[in-house]
């Protein structure tokens, strides 16, 4: 088990944009709050997928109960049909 900063960490890493995790009440959960399993994805998510399917299919079955909020490279939230591609082309800019 790790802390919620060390899997926004290895998010980044792997997947090549920023997250937030929230809890249940949409707040911030606190970088050192511990209990977080690994993401333990070696390869980032197809750049076609949109971060809906993202966070269904990567974060919320690793994290039930925990909400996730995908950023740009301005750190502003993305809305849920933006493909993962375009996210991290922010970055690259």
């Amino acid at each position: 088990m790790t802390t919620a900063a060390r899997v926004e960490s290895r998010i980044y890493s792997v997947e090549g944009f920023n997250v937030v995790i929230r809890g249940d009440d949409g707040h911030d959960i606190k970088g050192n709050r511990q209990g977080f399993p690994q993401f333990d994805y070696k390869r980032a998510a197809k750049d076609d997928m949109t971060v809906e399917a993202w966070k269904s299919g990567r974060f919320r079955t690793k994290y039930p109960g925990f909400h996730v909020d995908v950023l740009n490279a301005a750190n502003q939230a993305v809305p849920g049909n933006t493909k993962l591609g375009t996210i991290r082309q922010t970055y690259r800019t």
